[in-house]
């Protein structure tokens, strides 16, 4: 299947120009022309392309100039694909075409059918290159190989719905506890899907600041604000064609919900800056642990964004509604851990796993999974025993339902001591310390008062 893209097409022969133009458009692509390289730099500075391809004999600035200004201003995977043509071919400019960045080289004159084959290797070179930057690693795998481990009713109900949503691209709201797997989720829903080839850009709208959240999801052009020194994509263009993954959506002001609705409506997105709204087609899931029509009755969420979300609501159980599903996943994370340390462990012993079963799991399976790879790698011998597990933040209850005191110590002295080692390692910067344990910096700071490890 051919893929469609954004060109910018720049070359000083009008006639040329509109030829090439019109074949490009035919195929299927947006096209916009200009014969000024100085009419192009402008343009590369207010949207974003796919590929520029551009004639090197020009008499306002040649092809090679234009690259080489463009090259020293941008990151690489910023730019676009770039394509060279010319009339005037030899292997010096071929060199240093290719030395600045060029993907190809075409030579004047050349079939039409020659420039649309190398349009499609040069957007199959941009989809590999946000694919490596984005994808996940795991491609066509059953659900369970996801960690999505469930044998309980209600986690089977859970991977039946989204097995039949999978085909479609009707947008998908998840909603669960922290730690019950809905990124896991999201993930294989778009790899059963029809655009799993294509990419699957996650957001975490919690994470990220809310003056910086409109610029991360539908980007901006160079000047449109303060720091802005280059035109940058938005997470939905890089999503384009595939799907993109809104986490936390319930931590989203109100005035980013109403330009999202507007996305959503619309299917296009208008860069900040920019006076010019881009077609997108993307699937959406979205996520969160937060009850979205309690916060629509309170104000803080918006009713009609929320039904464009709910169109297929999907809802994970917590692991303490579903304790039948705990010794699989014991199973699942005991294989993981000890291949990837090495470790020689066969198994947790009887006491061990019936504390495991009998404890709530605030945290979900994401604390179940923590537990069990803290006793893999401290474990002394092949079978983890019970009193092992309770000293790293997992225990069995006491007979009476009472929750453990000791367990409780337990766990605040895990959190304490691996904030503080973060921290450590991280040299004192919060915001390394936070992305080494995986969690916000919002979370960091709420830990740092609680065990109050402020400096």
């Amino acid at each position: 299947m051919n893929q469609r893209g954004s060109i910018l097409l720049v070359d000083d022969e009008e006639k040329i120009l509109k030829a090439l133009g019109r074949a490009l458009r035919d195929a299927g692509h947006s096209v916009v022309e200009t014969t000024s390289p100085r009419s192009a730099q402008r343009f590369l500075a207010e949207r974003t392309f796919d590929i520029l391809v551009v004639d090197n004999m020009m008499p306002e600035l040649s092809g090679i100039d234009l690259i080489r200004e463009f090259v020293v201003s941008t990151s690489e995977h910023e730019r676009p694909q770039i394509l060279m043509m010319t009339a005037h071919a030899t292997v010096e400019s071929a060199i240093e075409a290719m030395k600045l960045g060029a993907l190809d080289y075409l030579q004047k004159p050349f079939e039409i059918d020659e420039l649309l084959v190398v349009v499609q290797r040069a957007l199959e070179h941009q989809r590999l290159r946000t694919d490596y930057r984005y994808l996940v690693s795991e491609r066509d795998e059953q659900f369970d190989h996801y960690g999505i481990i469930g044998r309980s009713r209600a986690m089977q109900d859970v991977i039946k719905r989204a097995e039949l949503v999978a085909d479609t691209k009707s947008t998908v709201l998840i909603m669960g506890e922290t730690g019950t797997g809905k990124e896991l989720l999201a993930r294989a829903i778009h790899d059963r899907s029809a655009q799993r080839d294509m990419p699957l850009i996650k957001v975490n709208c919690a994470a990220i600041p809310e003056t910086l959240l409109e610029s991360e999801l539908f980007g901006h052009i160079r000047g449109a604000f303060t720091g802005a020194t280059t035109t940058k994509k938005g997470k939905f263009a890089l999503a384009d064609g595939g799907t993109i993954f809104l986490d936390e959506i319930g931590t989203m002001s109100p005035a980013l919900q109403s330009k999202l609705l507007r996305v959503l409506q619309e299917r296009e997105v208008e860069p900040l800056g920019s006076e010019r709204a881009e077609k997108i087609d993307v699937r959406v899931i979205a996520a969160t642990n937060r009850d979205l029509r309690q916060m629509v009755a309170d104000g803080k969420f918006q009713e009609d964004l929320f039904y464009r979300l709910n169109v297929i609501p999907i809802e994970i159980p917590p692991l303490r509604e579903r304790r039948d599903d705990i010794p699989a996943l014991v199973e699942h994370f005991l294989k993981k851990h000890a291949q990837r340390t090495g470790r020689r462990i066969e198994r947790i012993d009887e006491g061990g796993l019936a504390g495991l079963q009998q404890y709530d799991w605030p945290g979900n399976v994401r604390e179940l999974e923590n537990t069990i790879e803290r006793a893999v790698v401290l474990s002394p011998g092949p079978i983890i025993a019970a009193r092992a597990i309770s000293v790293l933040g997992a225990a069995p209850q006491q007979p009476t339902g009472v929750p453990s005191l000791k367990l409780r110590q337990n766990i605040e002295w895990v959190e304490r001591e691996t904030i503080r080692r973060a921290l450590e390692h991280a040299g004192g910067v919060k915001k390394d310390a936070a992305e080494l344990m995986g969690i916000s910096q919002r979370a960091l700071s709420y830990y740092l008062a609680k065990y109050r490890l402020e400096s």
